[in-house]
């Protein structure tokens, strides 16, 4: 039920709005890696202006992506930490013999 909300209300208006962002920004726009030669044939290419956006939008989710699983990763070598002392524990747990509890006497 909350993924089809979550359908509804967020991605359906979202794609609507990137629908009409690629198609008011279909005409070719010219992208060059050359900035002190912009003439430049070689480092030029044409393209839709929304390819621009949408691979620009893409780029930056990639480099957020990764710039937090890179500082979280201190706090998932912790939680490998505490998985191998916890399965260490379950091992040695599993080697005593087992005690039995001490019996109350019955009234």
């Amino acid at each position: 039920m909350v993924n089809r909300l979550l359908l509804i209300a967020v991605f359906v208006p979202l794609a609507i709005v990137l629908v009409a962002l690629a198609v008011a920004n279909r005409g070719a726009t010219p992208f060059t890696l050359d900035p002190f030669n912009p003439g430049n044939p070689g480092l030029t290419w044409q393209m839709p202006l929304f390819v621009l956006l949408f691979a620009a939008i893409a780029v930056g989710m990639i480099v957020g992506s990764l710039a937090t699983w890179v500082r979280q990763g201190r706090y998932r070598k912790l939680a490998r930490q505490r998985g191998q002392e916890a399965e260490t524990l379950r091992q040695a747990a599993a080697r005593t013999p087992a005690q039995s509890a001490p019996q109350l006497p019955r009234p």
